[in-house]
C-alpha cells in the first residue's frame, strides 16, 4: 500500500531562513539607527559649541563698546569684531556637556567661529562589524553680525555729543551725561549658526 507523500514540515526551514535574514535585517537597522542618534549627537554638540562660543565673543564685544561708549571714534573698530577675542575654551566647555570633545575651534578674527567635534561614545556593538569603535563626528560654523548703524560724528556735533546708534527697529539716543539706557548684547549683535 502507497502512502500518499507529505510535505509536512519541509516549510520549516524555509521560515527559519526567512526569519533569520529578517532578525538579521531588524538588528542592521538598529545598527543604522544607533549611528543616526549618535551622529545626532555629535551635531547638537557642535551647533552648542559653536553658538556657545560666538555668544562669549558677543558679550565680550559689548563689554568693550559699553567701556569706549564715549569715543565714537572706536565704536567701528568693536562693530566689524576687532578686539581679540577668542571664546574657544566656551566651545570646549559645550562640545563637553554634550558628551563631546571639541576637535578643532578655528577662529575667524572676532566675527566667525568654526568647530568640529567628536563624541565621547562610540557607536557600539552591533551586527555591522567594525562599529563599536566608531565615534561620530560633526562641525558647525557660528556668525557673529553687527546690528547697528550709526553716523560717525562730524565737526559740527556739540562737544562730547553721541552719535544716534540705529540698531535693527530700535534708535539709541545716546546721551553722555546719563548712560543708563544702553543697548545689550543681543541689541548689538545678532548670533546665529551658519548655512
Amino acid at each position: 500500500m502507497n502512502h500518499p507523500r507529505s510535505d509536512t514540515g519541509q516549510a520549516f526551514p524555509i521560515y527559519i531562513t526567512v526569519v533569520a535574514g529578517l532578525l538579521f535585517l531588524a538588528l542592521a537597522y538598529l545598527a543604522v539607527g544607533q549611528a543616526a542618534v549618535n551622529r545626532g549627537g555629535a551635531q547638537t554638540a557642535a551647533d552648542a559649541a559653536a553658538l556657545a562660543a560666538a555668544q562669549e565673543t558677543r558679550k565680550q564685544l559689548a563689554t568693550q563698546w559699553v567701556k569706549v561708549v564715549l569715543d565714537p571714534t572706536k565704536w567701528l573698530d568693536i562693530f566689524e569684531g576687532q578686539g581679540g577675542f577668542n571664546s574657544c575654551g566656551r566651545a570646549d566647555e559645550l562640545a563637553a556637556q554634550n558628551e563631546a570633545t571639541l576637535i578643532n575651534c578655528h577662529w575667524d578674527g572676532a566675527l566667525r567661529y568654526a568647530v568640529d567635534v567628536r563624541t565621547n561614545k562610540a557607536v557600539g556593538d552591533s551586527v555591522v562589524p567594525g562599529t563599536e569603535d566608531k565615534h561620530a563626528k560633526a562641525s558647525a560654523v557660528a556668525v557673529i553680525k553687527s546690528l547697528c548703524d550709526f553716523k560717525p560724528p562730524g565737526d559740527d556735533a556739540g562737544d562730547g555729543a553721541l552719535p544716534k546708534l540705529q540698531c535693527k527697529d530700535r534708535e539709541w539716543a545716546l546721551n553722555p551725561d546719563d548712560l543708563s539706557d544702553l543697548p545689550g548684547p543681543e541689541d548689538l549683535f545678532d548670533v546665529h549658526l551658519a548655512g
